[in-house]
């Protein structure tokens, strides 16, 4: 199950809106969502998650590229939205490469070995069993610095709490509420 949302900033404060996403196949898609979600150029968030697995942020300023964050690389690949947003830059790669996605070892487990989908306790498992460094965040960490949430604080953020901690942060936690 996947919740996506639209936070856009304008100039009396923040709007929100649910998003479908049915009708988005590519990034050039949901950022052209994005942009129609306000009337000026200003910012706009674009949320998505999926039931406390991955959560990816696209952050769109006016005619700008927009910045891409993934919780968790390992998760979003195994997910249609999620490779929407693991693009060729982001994933460090040239268009002239087939599949990359099946060369990384994106889940941190070895050729052959199952990917562990059981969790012994409450603590968030970026879904690399072994704590490697090839699951877990890719993209702008800090495309969030500006309004109030650095690095290290959108690194730390949970699937399923990030977008309501995120909007608490930006003042926005009652217009996302109604959305929800």
């Amino acid at each position: 199950m996947y919740f996506a949302a639209l936070l856009a900033r304008t100039e009396v404060g923040w709007e929100a809106s649910d998003t479908d996403l049915d009708d988005v196949e590519t990034l050039s898609d949901l950022t052209d969502l994005a942009r129609e979600a306000t009337t000026d150029d200003d910012t706009v968030l674009a949320y998505i998650e999926q039931e406390d697995t991955w959560f990816g942020i696209v952050r769109v300023d006016g005619e700008d590229d927009p910045r891409i964050y993934v919780s968790d690389a390992a998760a979003a690949a195994r997910s249609s939205y999620g490779e929407m947003l693991l693009t060729d830059e982001l994933l460090g790669r040239t268009p002239e490469d087939d599949d990359v996605l099946a060369d990384l070892d994106l889940d941190g487990t070895e050729e052959g070995e199952p990917y562990r989908e059981d969790q012994d306790d409450d603590t968030y498992d970026s879904g690399d069993p072994d704590g490697q460094a090839g699951a877990g965040p890719l993209g702008d960490g800090g495309l969030l610095a500006d309004l109030g949430v650095g690095e290290g604080e959108l690194r730390a953020l949970r699937p399923g709490d990030a977008l309501g901690e995120i909007a608490e942060v930006l003042g926005a936690s009652e217009v996302l509420e109604a959305v929800r």
